[in-house]
């Protein structure tokens, strides 16, 4: 079984609000790239995973006049997908959403949202994703509300064979200081923004805490937008979010795994993986990040499953194919993960 996980940069804007594709020479939301283009290359890399299921991070968005299920559902079946059943959970406050591509053949998959909803007063600990956190964010004694701007998507999933799995998918929030003007803003809006991160990550590992006291065979995929020594901010909180949410700190069967996620927590010589490359205009230059992760419980790592980062620079099988190396730099900022688990 593959599983995948892959932000497809505004795939919102491929989409018209009756889940057409637009298959045209406008300019997508992808920088320098029409959606035509946009489209083709999505579909050449989807193609070439040819997973069981996809986390699409990102995902067209769900409101009162646009489907991201039959958005994903055209674009699996222009591209003959196997993966071509799509679910989504609560819908986001904005435009982009998590959503499963999956193939009914091999699995079967239902939202399962765990936690019971908050009062309009919050709640601590971890209650459903759509309520409200109750958590004190700045050690002042005074507890704040949280709540997501895009709810982790938790799946019951069963394979045809009657394995039991539980997903989760996730699209933390972004770190990045938008709409800074000064130096002193941008460091207060970088600050709110961890903050606001880490408390996601925490109520994440709170979830994650109770599937995996239930014994649950767990794997929680997406972008955190976040990893171990990404911002000098992450000293002022003395971790990262993925730190928190695989659980770096606990017993080995409370720890979550993804082999990234370890090579970056425990290299010396800067050899860190990565999911993710943007484009930095001040500097005139490409960055790239670890952002995105597969991260699975114990019993499942038992099976010695296999991770791939599909880049197109890093990994001879993608380089040695020049089409899918080119769609990948087309489709998306984020390269996808994935996951090859035998059950």
């Amino acid at each position: 079984m593959r599983l995948a996980s892959y932000n497809t940069e505004w795939f919102n804007a491929l989409f018209d609000d009756a889940g057409r594709m637009l298959v045209d020479n406008e300019l997508s939301a992808r920088y320098k790239t029409t959606r035509r283009q946009q489209l083709a290359a999505l579909g050449t890399v989807f193609r070439a995973m040819d997973a069981c299921a996809v986390m699409v991070i990102e995902a067209p968005d769900t409101n009162g006049k646009r489907s991201t299920v039959t958005a994903l559902e055209t674009f699996a079946a222009a591209n003959s997908l196997r993966a071509r059943r799509a679910v989504i959970g609560f819908a986001s406050e904005t435009e982009q959403e998590i959503a499963l591509l999956y193939d009914p053949d091999a699995l079967s998959v239902v939202h399962d949202p765990q936690g019971e909803p908050a009062p309009s007063h919050g709640a601590p600990g971890a209650p459903r994703f759509d309520s409200q956190l109750r958590v004190d964010l700045n050690g002042d004694g005074d507890e704040d509300l949280v709540r997501f701007s895009k709810p982790p998507l938790e799946l019951a999933v069963t394979t045809t064979a009657g394995h039991a799995l539980r997903l989760i998918g996730v699209h933390a929030k972004s770190k990045a200081p938008h709409g800074a003007g000064s130096e002193k803003e941008f460091t207060r809006i970088s600050i709110e923004n961890r903050r606001k991160q880490l408390a996601e990550c925490l109520w994440l590992r709170a979830r994650i805490d109770r599937q995996l006291e239930a014994g649950d065979s767990l794997i929680v995929m997406g972008d955190f937008n976040d990893g171990p020594g990404l911002d000098e901010y992450e000293k002022l909180f003395g971790h990262s979010g993925v730190e928190i949410v695989i659980g770096t700190n606990r017993p080995a069967h409370q720890r979550l795994y993804d082999p990234h996620a370890v090579l970056a927590l425990t290299q010396t010589l800067g050899l860190t993986p990565t999911t993710a490359r943007f484009w930095q205009p001040q500097r005139k230059h490409y960055f790239e990040a670890l952002l995105d992760f597969i991260m699975i419980s114990p019993d499942l790592v038992a099976a010695k499953p296999d991770w791939r980062i599909w880049h197109p620079f890093n990994d001879p099988a993608v380089t040695a194919v020049p089409d899918l190396a080119d769609a990948l730099l087309s489709a998306s900022d984020h390269f996808p993960v994935t996951l090859d688990l035998e059950l």
